[in-house]
């Protein structure tokens, strides 16, 4: 069977998206395309947003691989997977765009895990994947339709009749592939996430050591899947790093929901010419390992906090807790060993807004940047969308985005406009 694994041109006007716009390694599409061709089958990933292309030709370009089934993603990369853009007008105009040329369409991201009916019908697509989508990719690529009935964790409609079998998926680390990138689109990536020490002398990727995290953020939409951590075997690890330095690659960005530490994998790095970026929880290193970090290479600490208090974090979404002296201690450590260290405040609703603007007042002045508390969108399946409305239904999107852009006039530091009203950004897209 041949395969396009099609990565859409992202365009965020108008949207609450709060993470990085740049392009970024489709990394799910990457693994996906490793084991369809371990299966035996052809696979073509196009990434129009990493090559600038408009849907004309990446529809010209689809057509011309003339696939049997084509992957359209729902959010820019594993990167937003935890907080995508709430609106699906960009998957909703590629399908639009695809639909007659790409064979068998299947959407996989987010949106579909959390509300797989309501994607199902907002897309017009024949297949939802639920959950991470690459080992059950092939699974759909060596099936015919009447067989789909044994495929777990995928929606379809069938006989005008919508099946949703099972929940999200979680793959199997351990056995996905090291993954290759061609030169030229290591070429093409000169963006480095989160980077603020140095100007780049050269090419940047994306890589994951780990998938899940054990600790309930309020607002990551993970509830059902990556809420257990999956480690992928080092060696594997340092293959696929080992041959990003021989493309060229200068820094790597682990996108590691949570980058625990692992004294090995930091041994590994401190011998490779590479600096990196990390998101982490800073109350589960300890300062020797902070040490190491830096000594390791690393270049740049997100540390996701949300508002604290004296007492520590709110029970309700997190396991751990520390208090806002023993973070502040932590915080300033790294700062020693790492050049740019962020606490990326979010605001759960819970807290003294007070206390936390004095709390960043303090942290700016100890060379720790903290950004302007973002209001945290309580994505359908996460913690902060069940506590308030119970279980994601068909509506949840449009519900938790109205009740978002009514309740808060001011989104933190990064939004560069007032948000439109999700009906409005999808109006016309399909």
């Amino acid at each position: 069977m041949k395969v396009a694994l099609v990565n859409p041109p992202w365009t965020f006007h108008g949207s609450v998206y709060l993470g990085c716009r740049e392009p970024h390694l489709p990394i799910e599409l990457g693994y996906a395309r490793a084991l369809l061709e371990r299966a035996g089958h052809e696979a073509a990933l196009v990434d129009a947003q990493a090559r600038g292309i408009d849907l004309i030709a990446l529809r010209a370009e689809v057509a011309a691989l003339r696939p049997d089934m084509t992957v359209i993603a729902t959010a820019p990369s594993y990167l937003s997977w935890r907080s995508p853009p709430p609106e699906l007008r960009v998957p909703m105009a590629a399908v639009a765009a695809l639909r007659g040329h790409g064979g068998l369409l299947v959407a996989v991201g987010p949106h579909g895990s959390a509300t797989p009916r309501a994607a199902l019908r907002k897309l017009g697509v024949d297949v939802i994947v639920l959950g991470e989508c690459e080992e059950i990719l092939v699974m759909l690529a060596g099936a015919t339709e009447s067989r789909f009935w044994q495929i777990p964790s995928i929606a379809y409609r069938r006989n005008g009749i919508d099946h949703v079998q099972g929940g999200p998926y979680a793959a199997c680390l351990r056995t996905l592939p090291a993954l290759r990138w061609d030169g030229a689109t290591i070429a093409r990536h000169v963006h480095h996430h989160h980077r603020f020490d140095a100007v780049p002398d050269g090419p940047s990727a994306e890589m994951e050591t780990s998938r899940g995290s054990p600790c309930r953020c309020a607002s990551c939409a993970r509830d059902g899947a990556r809420d257990r951590l999956r480690k992928r075997p080092l060696a594997t690890v340092l293959d696929e790093l080992d041959a990003l330095l021989a493309e060229g690659v200068r820094h790597v960005y682990f996108i590691d929901e949570r980058f625990l530490p692992d004294r090995a994998l930091l041994e590994e790095l401190w011998a490779r010419d590479v600096v990196f970026g990390v998101q982490l929880r800073i109350d589960s290193w300890s300062r020797e390992m902070l040490d190491l970090l830096g000594r390791a290479g690393c270049v740049s600490i997100e540390a996701s906090v949300e508002r604290p208090s004296i007492e520590g974090m709110d029970p309700l979404t997190r396991r751990c807790s520390a208090s806002t002296e023993e973070l502040t201690a932590l915080l300033v450590h790294a700062r020693r060993s790492v050049p740019f260290v962020q606490a990326n405040l979010s605001d759960a609703g819970s807290g003294d807004p007070a206390e936390t603007a004095s709390w960043r007042q303090r942290l700016l002045g100890l060379g720790v940047w903290a950004n302007e508390p973002v209001p945290a969108f309580p994505y359908p399946g996460s913690p902060a969308y069940t506590r308030r409305w119970g279980a994601p239904d068909d509506g949840a999107w449009e519900r938790a985005h109205a009740h978002y852009i009514a309740e808060h006039r001011t989104f933190g530091d990064l939004p560069d406009s007032r948000p439109l009203p999700l009906t409005e950004l999808e109006h016309g897209a399909r």
